[in-house]
């Protein structure tokens, strides 16, 4: 494409990129506070970057004006974004980040299944709930994860930027300490990604601080490549995946070291390969979707055991779409096949759970909080008053919220004029946009069904491995379940007809403004932590 083009493009699309400025304009000035204003250079710096990263982006996306470039756009948007979120995000300060860290470091070694091993000089962290909601942490010397002893720099500075410790300077060290958490009961292909970053970094002897930011950075790669592989994948629902996959809070998990990105990117990519079976031609499937399918399905929810019920999704696919007439047979067998993998995957992965330090705290107990639960029926209608209002409630509020790893507060940041306008924009992309294929009854409520089990589920398994016995404090964030975001529009059959005459113009400004949300992530991070 010759500069000429380029240029009559960017005056094409002037009024886009002038609505996207004014609106990261207005919501970076709903972030600001005083302490900004004693000190913008960097607000002010951060403001210019993603300005002119938006820009580009948008001119990039009217230069693939088409559906089946789309894939293409989401890539390159999701990598300029979620690059600078990765650099200037704290050190470890996403949810759990340094035991995900810790992890990706033994993976990096070259080992599947992490060693519960015991010895001297250990690092084992003990976590003591207190009054305030926070965790104290404490040093053991008994067992552990073998882990380099640049842990010690990421457990000493969390929540600091790089301005903020020397520390970062200081060379990847060889020696080792165990650690008490490892995240043991993931499997290993969630770490791949921020493995293969951690292991350049330690190959070239590089700064400790390129750890978590190459792990970091790998991961957000690998998530970038599992969505523009769904929006190339499915034939419908484009523009409503592609903002789920952009919502500032996934993006921001995106960006870390945590296994979260891979539970995200797979599940956008399993709807897009259901959505793909779904609206194939008569006749043109075989046996071998159904195994592609429910392989991405056992992926998914290996990483996070409740996903695993996207699996029944394949029994929504019309049969007629199949070659095979006893293609039923096939469908059932999958679901075995996945649900007996599961079943064996949770033998390994709940005493595994143990090997953390959520096993030290002492008013959890699985074991006893099912007891407690079949001696008190009531409670568990207590449970799903509670899931269904409160829960609901976190994890609408929480699309624009921000974990701090010391505070251990998910929900300590209030963006509530951003969080609104996120609602508005959701709504309007998920459940009204012309993009919205007819789906028939059986699907919306099938979907239905299975968004309430994987919901369901995932709280219960909550409140057996985290609440306090006899309590129903879960520790559910919203991240938990973005991936379930990308099913509404299956579920809920709204259309209004007469906007489809205006699809053209409304994918644009539906891309602009998943353009502006992800902008608006990047100047949330520089007017709270600079």
């Amino acid at each position: 494409m010759t500069f000429e083009s380029i240029s009559r493009i960017f005056i094409k699309s002037k009024k886009y990129w002038l609505i996207y400025l004014i609106f990261i304009t207005i919501t970076c000035i709903s972030t600001l506070s005083a302490k900004n204003f004693d000190k913008p250079q960097f607000v002010i710096a951060t403001f210019l970057i993603v300005a002119a990263l938006g820009i580009i982006c948008i001119v990039y996306y009217f230069m693939h004006d088409s559906e089946n470039e789309l894939y293409k756009v989401a890539f390159v948007a999701i990598i300029c974004f979620g690059m600078i979120s990765a650099l200037i995000v704290p050190i470890v300060d996403i949810s759990d980040e340094l035991e995900h860290l810790t992890r990706a470091e033994i993976t990096s070694q070259g080992v599947i299944f992490p060693h519960w091993e015991g010895g001297k000089n250990n690092l084992t962290r003990l976590y003591n709930h207190t009054s305030e909601g926070k965790y104290s942490t404490a040093l053991n010397t008994d067992v552990g994860f073998n882990t380099s002893e640049s842990h010690m720099f990421f457990l000493n500075n969390r929540e600091k930027t790089v301005f903020e410790t020397s520390g970062d300077t200081d060379k990847i060290s060889h020696s080792t300490i165990l650690d008490g958490s490892a995240f043991e009961q993931n499997p290993f292909y969630g770490y791949l990604p921020q493995a293969i970053g951690i292991f350049i970094a330690k190959l070239f002897d590089m700064n400790v601080i390129w750890m978590l930011w190459l792990g970091r950075i790998f991961n957000l790669i690998s998530y970038a490549f599992l969505i523009s592989l769904a929006i190339k994948k499915t034939p419908v629902l484009k523009l409503p995946l592609l903002a789920v996959a952009c919502i500032p809070l996934s993006i921001y998990q995106a960006a870390s070291i945590s296994i979260d990105s891979m539970i995200i990117g797979l599940g956008i990519l399993t709807i897009a390969y259901f959505l793909y079976m779904y609206k194939a031609d008569s006749q043109s499937l075989d046996k071998k979707h159904i195994a592609i399918f429910c392989g991405l399905s056992l992926l998914l929810g290996l990483c996070k055991l409740p996903y695993l019920a996207f699996v029944f999704l394949i029994l929504l696919v019309p049969l007629e779409n199949f070659k095979d007439k006893n293609i039923l047979i096939y469908m059932i067998l999958g679901i075995l096949a996945v649900s007996i993998a599961g079943v064996l995957w949770s033998t390994y992965s709940e005493p595994a759970l143990m090997h953390s330090w959520r096993s030290k705290l002492n008013y959890m107990n699985p074991e006893l909080q099912a007891k407690y639960l079949i001696n008190n029926p009531m409670e568990i209608l207590r449970f799903l008053r509670l899931i269904f209002t409160y829960t609901v409630s976190i994890t609408l509020n929480g699309l624009f919220n921000f974990f701090g790893a010391g505070s251990a507060n998910h929900y300590s940041d209030h963006y509530t004029v951003i969080t609104i306008l996120l609602w508005i924009f959701l709504a309007a992309t998920l459940l009204f946009n012309p993009n919205n294929s007819k789906f028939n009854y059986k699907t919306n409520i099938g979907s239905l069904l299975i968004i309430l089990i994987i919901f369901v589920g995932t709280c219960f398994i909550q409140l057996l491995t985290w609440a306090d016995v006899g309590g129903t404090n879960i520790g559910v964030s919203a991240r938990y379940f973005l991936p379930l975001f990308a099913l509404l529009p299956l579920v809920v059959p709204l259309r209004i007809k007469k906007f489809d005459k205006y699809k053209e113009r409304i994918d644009k400004y539906t891309m602009i403004f998943i353009i502006g949300f992800m902008a608006t992530l990047i100047l949330a991070f520089a007017t709270k932590y600079y």
